[in-house]
């Protein structure tokens, strides 16, 4: 498997998963709609920003990439036989959410430098509407360090997916809309990564007004 290209397990896994599980609910328990999947590179390292409301926003964001996405996830899964294996496969890697993400960001850059897409929510936690309101510059630095471009996701509608007093999740209509690419900052100053932040968040904002 060339080095801009996922594992050929690791993609392996994400189409059994994307068709068996993730599609279906998608397409027919959420009835989604994917705009601008045309947009995505299907190869090479790729900086994914997207908004965030809910827990279902990852796998939902790497079936409508059409790519395997990798996510940071809490170390805690990292000690659970077999759990570990699988999610590692499928591209997650560990993060202390107690601690520096000096180490996040190293294992960010180190599936970068394989050819994986790396996915990072914009605002670092999930909000109640699915805007974007306090961007952090997470996602630029990584982009930058890595010469990866980076590309707007918007999820509209999986905010109301998980409510208070229902165990299971809500069949409510999703819509994913993917935006263009955008350059990498051209350095790691402040006002580089500034600027590139402000313009993912403008771009996910803007196709989050489009609506459902």
């Amino acid at each position: 498997m060339p080095k801009n290209r996922e594992p050929f397990a690791s993609l392996l896994l994400y189409r059994a998963f994307k068709y068996s599980v993730v599609n279906p609910m998608l397409r027919v328990y959420f009835r989604g709609r994917i705009y601008g999947a045309e947009n995505v590179p299907r190869n090479g390292p790729l900086v994914i920003v997207s908004n965030h409301a809910s827990n279902f926003d990852p796998p939902i964001v790497s079936n409508s990439v059409r790519r395997p996405v990798s996510y940071m996830a809490k170390e805690e899964l990292f000690k659970i036989p077999v759990l570990k294996q699988v999610i590692e496969l499928y591209g997650a890697y560990p993060v202390n959410r107690g601690s520096s993400d000096r180490n996040a960001i190293r294992k960010a850059l180190e599936y970068l430098n394989n050819g994986w897409a790396v996915g990072i929510f914009l605002q670092g936690t999930r909000t109640k509407d699915g805007r974007i309101t306090d961007p952090k510059k997470g996602a630029a630095l990584i982009a930058a360090k890595a010469k990866a471009p980076l590309i707007p996701v918007c999820l509209c509608g999986t905010q109301d997916i998980e409510q208070k007093g229902y165990a299971i999740p809500q069949r409510v209509p999703v819509t994913v809309r993917i935006g263009e690419l955008i350059s990498p900052p051209n350095s790691t100053t402040k006002e580089d990564l500034a600027a590139v932040t402000e313009k993912c968040t403008v771009e996910i904002n803007k196709l989050h007004d489009l609506g459902r």
